[in-house]
Formats: structure tokens, sequence, C-alpha cells
């Protein structure tokens, strides 16, 4: 079996017994005494906050928090964990239940520390959501959902330290569940087997790897894990005086040539081989590697050397031998592996590798952590170590062949349902999108939605690790308004395809009004008098108004598309010329624009030569325009100081596009915040207000008036159609003034 740690189970009660833990902890990671006086206060810090909610009353958690945080950090000092690693994972539980807040953590000890815990926290849910009775979910099975869950994980750590600390606290929490009820350990066996067992390999941890498939199989099939068991210990007395004696015999035969090494005998750990045993269908005694030697030596040469005299002093059995020096496992692991007929003839299992493999085969990507002095000691930071990691997350479904294709981190996300089934969307999607993953029914049914226990908009953006819940009503009623690009409430194409097909299975006529109401509310909107629909509706291969109408209703046709083929753009009674340069100044002869400065004279300042892309301010000169500075530029600081008022927010950018002046009206119930609300749409939109005026209207409705530019139709409708979503707004839209001199 795996030789599992010495595990504390005595609670920590006074400063001595975490002077015993951190005088330990400190000793295998040389911590220095800046970082030993970190740890103490940390400890201190878990210690207090546990012992504050224990008088409280509020106190839920068996056995001390402060104990099992000393224990992961002492996990993780075996693995070279950095002082910033280990005062997060003495923290870790605290914060986890409550009895500590993130705020406090990260007054107490830094930003870095606080988003160490956050990030552990978000891999956390799982252990929450997930349940180990899945059988059929969204069309995947079990084994699917394990991947799902796997790839979730791999989205959302973009720090090595993250995954290691959630492996040392997973590693505990197997540890204590050995007096839970039955149920308790299988959910937290199923977990690891399925998730943290298989990201300990994927990293090459194996010291964690093998404790962790150990407790964790010991607890699913605790039968057959009893029954391996009971053959090794039958023959553990006659297999350890064995190894002895193979030991002896290679180190004899090194000496004798003088090769340095050190050589260990070892028990294979239980699942290893029960594996084996199904793996290949064959019984406990052709499991080869039970006795096992490994041999250490100090280069690569050594260990052919040494593969050569082993195989001439026992007979090597040709089908076990491996070379995964001169081809590595997909996790970096590299040996000489090798079975031979030894004393007696029986079958030992010899290792062979360097010193430098072996920490790697313990340590994985841990081994490669390089610490500079006077830097950071993240290993998120490090380039090195960023590499290894993104190479190995990357490679990680190579070696599970049940791993469903990952998808880029940049186009996926991750949510729970409420049951704790893993569902994948693409970025920007919305709990809409996500009905329709779950059901079409769902989707066709959804009212509205909740995020994390927290009623939302059914427009807001989904994050990875949310859990959502979809509140249905009782009959498929989709919304129309579902299909409106601009308020985003489909990013999925899928989830589209499903409402439209929905719209088109609806009574023509029903479209053909829903239609004609469509388009005539956009076209009031959008201040435009459309006529000759007939030729419209030829431009879109629909037969008649009808027919045109009918598309819209079913979401095959866009009102603002009908719009945008009939006027081609906004200008309309030759009032409403395209402006492209009323806010932005080109930079000498290049593809750069300066934004911000309207159509001021601008000139590049000499004292700082801000190039395109630094932070950049403009200062207004009393007869030259605005000169730009680079913002740290001590002359701008000068000057900033002396006259604020005359320093501007200036920003670069591409060529501008072509815009549209327009003005715009808004009806709506007065109430607080309205016109906050406003501006801070328009500020989201990227655009920029011209001129603001409000008044109480004769009806007793609040009129708010706006100018702004728009690239387009399409722009000016997605902005109306927002406006008219806010609290209390009647209605919104373009406003066009007459042209006097064509008498209209």
């Amino acid at each position: 079996m795996v030789q599992v740690r010495e595990i504390h189970a005595s609670p920590v009660e006074d400063a001595a017994d975490i002077t015993f833990w951190l005088d330990k902890i400190a000793g295998k990671c040389d911590l220095d005494k800046s970082d030993r006086e970190k740890l103490t206060l940390a400890a201190k810090l878990a210690g207090q906050a546990e012992e504050s909610a224990r008088r409280a009353g509020k106190s839920i958690f068996r056995g001390s928090i402060l104990q099992m945080g000393l224990e992961i950090a002492d996990i993780l000092s075996d693995l070279r964990m950095d002082c910033e690693g280990l005062q997060a994972a003495i923290l870790y539980r605290s914060v986890r239940e409550e009895k500590l807040s993130i705020d406090s953590v990260r007054d107490t000890f830094g930003e870095n520390v606080a988003i160490l815990i956050s990030n552990v926290l978000r891999m956390a849910v799982i252990s929450g959501l997930r349940s180990e009775s899945e059988q059929n979910v969204l069309g995947q099975d079990a084994t699917q959902q394990a991947s799902k869950v796997r790839e979730m994980l791999v989205s959302v750590i973009d720090d090595v330290r993250v995954a290691l600390i959630k492996l040392a606290e997973r590693t505990c929490a197997i540890r204590m569940v050995k007096t839970a009820p039955e149920e308790k350990r299988r959910q937290v066996a199923r977990e690891i087997f399925d998730v943290y067992a298989p990201l300990a390999d994927r990293l090459g941890i194996g010291q964690l790897k093998w404790e962790l498939e150990d407790l964790a199989f010991r607890y699913l099939e605790a039968d057959e894990y009893q029954q391996i068991a009971r053959l090794l210990d039958e023959k553990r007395i006659d297999r350890q005086q064995y190894i002895e004696t193979a030991i002896a015999t290679i180190k004899s035969e090194l000496d004798k040539i003088g090769k340095r090494s050190e050589v260990t005998g070892r028990a294979k750990h239980i699942y290893s081989i029960w594996r084996k045993m199904h793996r290949k269908d064959i019984g406990f005694s052709q499991v080869y590697d039970i006795r096992a030697i490994r041999v250490l030596v100090p280069t690569v040469s050594d260990c052919y050397a040494v593969l050569g005299i082993v195989h001439s002093k026992w007979r090597n059995i040709p089908n076990e031998f491996d070379d995964y020096i001169a081809s590595p496992k997909e996790n970096g692991y590299q040996s000489l592996h090798t079975a031979v007929i030894g004393p007696g003839r029986k079958v030992v299992e010899i290792q062979i590798r360097t010193y430098e493999m072996h920490e790697e085969s313990e340590l994985g990507i841990c081994a490669h952590w390089q610490y500079k002095a006077g830097e950071s000691n993240a290993a998120g930071d490090n380039y090195e170590g960023k590499i290894a990691w993104l190479r190995q997350v990357l490679e990680w479904h190579e070696n599970l062949g049940d791993f469903i294709e990952l998808e880029s981190g940049t186009d996926q996300v991750y949510v729970f349902t409420p049951e704790g089934h893993i569902i994948d969307l693409p970025v920007g999607a919305t709990p809409v999108d996500f009905a329709y993953r779950v059901h079409t029914q769902i989707g066709h049914r959804c009212r509205g939605a909740k995020v994390n226990g927290d009623i939302v908009s059914l427009s807001s953006t989904l994050k990875t690790g949310d859990q959502i819940e979809i509140i249905t009503g009782k009959v498929d009623a989709p919304r129309r308004d579902w299909l409106v690009k601009s308020l985003g409430y489909l990013q999925s194409t899928r989830a589209r395809a499903k409402v439209q097909q929905w719209f088109r299975a609806q009574n023509r006529e029903q479209n053909i009004e829903a239609g004609q109401r469509i388009l005539d509310r956009e076209s009031r909107h959008l201040g435009v008098d459309l006529a000759k629909l007939d030729n419209i509706a030829s431009k879109f291969n629909k037969h008649g108004v009808d027919g045109l109408y009918a598309a819209i209703g079913a979401g095959d046709v866009s009102s603002t598309q009908v719009i945008t083929a009939a006027l081609g753009n906004l200008k309309v009674a030759g009032r409403q010329a395209p402006s492209q340069q009323t806010n932005a100044s080109r930079y000498s002869d290049s593809d750069f624009y300066i934004y911000g400065v309207g159509n001021l004279l601008t000139r590049i300042a000499r004292c700082c030569a801000p190039q395109p892309g630094d932070d950049i301010c403009g200062y207004l000169t009393a007869n030259q325009g605005v000169s730009v500075h680079r913002s740290d530029c001590g002359a701008l600081l000068r000057l900033q100081a002396e006259e604020p008022g005359r320093v501007l927010k200036v920003t670069w950018g591409g060529t501008p596009k072509q815009r549209y002046p327009i003005k715009i009206q808004i009806h709506s119930y007065n109430r607080a915040g309205l016109l906050r609300d406003i501006t801070h749409l328009i500020d989201t939109e990227g655009l920029f207000i011209g001129t603001l005026n409000s008044r109480e209207s004769d009806d007793g409705l609040i009129q708010t008036e706006f100018s702004t530019e728009v690239a387009g139709m399409e722009e000016l409708s997605g902005l109306l159609s927002k406006l008219c979503q806010l609290d209390n707004v009647v209605d919104a839209c373009r406003v066009v003034e007459k042209d006097v001199s064509d008498g209209s």
C-alpha cells in the first residue's frame, strides 16, 4: 500500500503546537524569518476566527479548522510551496467556513493571498454540487460529466498554486472522512477519483496521486480493496525480506564498479494493482511489480549502465520492459522499468532513474518552479512555470481516454444546474441560452432566472462556476425580443434556432399580425416613414407585404434589416450628412488617432514624446491647441497640479468611422436614479452625449432629450431597444427635425 504521511489527529490548542507545525513546514520550505512571521500571523488569525465562532455558537465544522489549515500547509511544504501559497492554505478553510472574511485576509496579507483563496473557493463549488448518482445528464453519462468538471477546472485555473492548494485540501478531506457516514465517504471519494486524482496525475505529483487513488478506491470498492490488502498482508514479511536481499545484491554489484547510487524498495499501491489486474485481465500472482526496487543514479548514462548490470545478473521478462526516458509519459514522467526473474525465481520490478527524474516524479510541475531573489515567488508569474503548466493542461485530455475534446478557454464557460450537473456554453451566454441548452421546452417556458440564488435579468452574462435555476411558466411562450441581437438575450446559435423554429410553427396570421406590429413600432422609434413595402419584400424574396410581415413575425428577418434596406443609412430629407472626425485628431501621418480632443489642434509634447500604445493625457494650452503627454510625464504632473482644469483625458484609436448625428427623446415616469441609468447605458454603449435636457411634459411624464452619434440603423435600433428596457421608461424614439428648406 502507498505510505500515507503522518497525520496529527490531535487539535492545535496552543502556541507550542503552532510552533511545532511551523518548525516542520519552514524546515522543508527553507523559509526565512520574515516568511515564518507571516505564517505565524496566518495561524493565529485562523485560530482566533475559529475561537470566536465557537464562542458565538456558530461552529458547525467537525474538528479544528486551524488544524486542517496547518495539515494542508504541511502537504504543500513537501511540494515546496512559496510563502503566499502556504498563507492561503492555512487560511483557506477559515474563509470557506465563513469564520473569516476575504476582506480581512486582503487587508492583513495582501491582494495575492486573497486572490489565491478566492480562486480555490471557485473550485470548491464542485464539492457542494456534484452528485454520484448522475447517470444521464443532457445526453451525457457520468463519465462525460466528470470530463466536463475537469474542463471547467482547466478554464478557471491560471495559477498552479490554486490547483495544488485544492489538491492538498482534498487530500486532508478524504483522510478525515474515515469516520463519516458511508454516503459522505462515497461522495468525497467519487469526486476525488473523477477529478482530483487525475489532476494530480496530470501534474505528475506522484506522492499525492497515489494517496488520493488508494483512499478513494478504499471507499468506492471496499470489498476489492480489502481483498488485495489481505493478499499483500499475507506476504508482507516474506516480501520485505526478499526485497532487502535483492537490494543488497544490487548495491554490491554497483559498489564493485564504483557507481554512486541510492537503492530502495517500495510496495505498489493497492489501486494500481487492481487497475493492472483489470486492464490486463490477470490474477494477483501475475502482477509482477508487487515486489519493486528503485535505483537512483546521477546521470542518464548511469541509468542504462545499471540496466545492463541488472539484466546480466537476472533474466529479464521481455514484454515487461519500458523505456520512459527515451519516450516520456504525457505528464513528463521519465524512468526505466524492467521486470526480472530474481532470486528464488520470483518476479521483481526494478525502476531506474536519475535523482532529478525522481524529484520530478514526486513533485511534478512543482519541481520546475524557479524563484528569483528579489522577485515575486508567485508560480503563476514565473514564465517557465507558466509554460510548463499550460503544456500540462493542454495535454491533459490525451491521458484520459474518456475526455471530450477540450474547447479553448476563451470560447467556453462552465455552469451548474441546481442538481450540480455541468453545462458548457459559449462565452457571453445568458440564462436563456442555458435554458435552451438544458431542454427546448425549458427554454420556451423560461420566464426568469436565478444565478447563485439571486434573481437576475435574462440578458445577464453567465460566468464559469455559476449555478443557474430557471423559473418557468406553464405554457410555451418565448418572446420575440429574444431574437433582437442588440438586446443580448441569446448568444448561442442553437438557442436562437430553437426560438425561430417555434415562431415559424405558429399560425401564419399570428406572424403577419406580430410582424406588422414590430415593424410599425420600429419605424416609429427610428423616425422613418416606410413606403412601397412591396419593393422591399422582393429584396428579401418574400411574396408581398404579408409575406414580409410573416417573416418578421417568425424571426427570419429583423425589422432593422427591413428599415436599413429601405433607407440605406440615417440620412433623412437631406439634413443629416455623416461626420467622421468630430472627436478625434490624427497622429502625424500614421493610422492612429487621438480621441477626446474634438476638432482642436494637437501636437505631441517633446518632453516625453508619447508613442501609440502609451497611456496619454492632453493639456489645453493657451493658444497652441492640445499638447499630448505620457500620463507619467513629469512636466504634465506639474501642470496638472497647477491647472488641473486644463488636463484632458485622451486615448489612442484607429481611423474614425462614419457616424451620423441623431437626437433621441425618452418618455418615462420619474424616479430616483433615472438620469444616471440613462447616461450609464449610453456610456456602456461607447457613445458620447452632445446635449442633454429633461423636463416634465403636459401628461405628467418626464421628457428627456439628448444628442449623440451612431454608426447606422442597427446601432441606433439597439440603443433605443435598451433604453426602452430601463425601469419606468415608457418609450424612446429618434427625433427627426423637419427640413424647412424643402417645405416639409
